[in-house]
């Protein structure tokens, strides 16, 4: 990454209010197997930062593995082959397709920004694929106008004494006792849903001039702290209800800090934003540098979204990869194994992303290749 190339990148960020920095020049040395010798001062990455390249580039070559129906073993990395990471691109995870195809863009339901909206904030308080279609297949189709909290309440008690489990492990949703009186979660849940509607909250997000307004609109609600209501603006932006940019405003997580923090011993007076923002600048560099054939998303480069949650799994990966490097959490053990037997979605992303069509493409030359 020349001179030139860092000033472009220091005067798109300072047209940014969040993000703004000051990196210096950036050198062709290479890493030694403890640390690289800094070439994005002042941050000093330590060898966790080019496994972050690497795992970035290696799952995404499963992901098109898969994709193309290829047999088993995708990858010949152990790590890989033993233990469960999410997709390079938050859209391409399993979940995140459900939401995409089969809530948002469910044909056969309304789309108004009201009933849009309902469906995308019920589905990701539980974030889970069976609570969606459990409530499908004992309400009928998922329909704001014809809500009902007994109904709902039900269903979704019924199945918690009949030892279900309703919420996804993905991301803990706070009990909202305090706020809503409720001693059962989900109760207060469906409360924290029926005053976002009454709030008009739908209408004030399609009214929202950017992604961090929004956040805001949704950070202002119990239960939803900076995280969550990242991940929910995420969501909602896969609709038509918005079409913020991914690229202006990004929220770390947990794990993402444990990745920032492995993969720099010194963030060089940046702050966690500052660096998801720098990794998204210079990812083209950086599989350059590496020399790592990292295939995009059909054109769509690693948006902030990708960036954060990539340093999440390359946290988990990097307690196997790099035991001597740690986090701030201290965890040394990855907990979900690789099983091998999901089945590949249909992927399928946002219309207005305009890569539908190119996937299209790509199966049908793929089937005649």
């Amino acid at each position: 990454m020349g001179t030139k190339r860092l000033k472009n990148v220091i005067e798109n960020v300072e047209q940014n209010k969040q993000l703004s920095f000051d990196f210096g020049d950036y050198s062709d040395e290479r890493s030694s197997p403890s640390e690289i010798i800094s070439h994005i001062l002042p941050a000093k990455p330590t060898v966790v930062f080019n496994t972050y390249w690497r795992f970035a580039a290696e799952r995404q070559k499963i992901f098109f593995k898969k994709l193309e129906n290829a047999p088993i073993p995708w990858t010949d990395d152990p790590i890989f082959s033993t233990y469960k990471f999410t997709n390079t691109y938050r859209a391409s995870d399993r979940v995140s397709q459900y939401l995409i195809r089969n809530v948002i863009y469910q044909n056969d339901l309304p789309s108004s920004l009201n009933e849009v909206f309902f469906r995308i904030i019920l589905f990701k308080i539980f974030n889970k694929i069976e609570t969606w279609e459990l409530l499908e297949n004992k309400l009928g189709s998922i329909i704001y106008a014809e809500y009902s909290f007994e109904r709902y309440d039900q269903v979704l008690t019924d199945a918690i004494q009949s030892d279900q489990t309703i919420y996804s492990a993905a991301y803990m949703m706070p009990s909202g006792g305090t706020s809503f009186g409720h001693t059962a979660k989900h109760r207060n849940h469906l409360k924290l849903i029926e005053k976002m509607m009454a709030d008009e909250l739908p209408k004030k997000l399609a009214d929202a001039k950017n992604m961090h307004e929004g956040f805001d609109l949704l950070r202002e609600y119990p239960t939803l702290g900076n995280f969550l209501a990242y991940q929910f603006i995420t969501d909602v932006n896969y609709s038509e209800i918005t079409n913020f940019s991914e690229m202006e405003f990004v929220i770390p997580g947990p794990g993402a800090l444990d990745g920032i923090r492995k993969c720099f011993s010194d963030l060089g007076g940046l702050n966690e934003p500052e660096i998801i923002k720098l990794m998204v600048e210079i990812q083209e560099s950086e599989f350059e540098r590496l020399g790592l054939n990292f295939q995009s998303l059909w054109g769509r480069k690693l948006q902030l979204i990708d960036c954060q949650n990539l340093f999440c799994e390359v946290d988990k990966y990097a307690r196997i990869k790099h035991p001597e490097i740690f986090g701030i959490s201290g965890r040394t053990r990855i907990k979900q194994r690789y099983s091998g037997k999901g089945q590949t979605p249909d992927y399928w992303y946002p219309p207005k992303w305009g890569i539908n069509q190119a996937i299209e493409e790509y199966r049908t030359a793929k089937d005649h290749a």
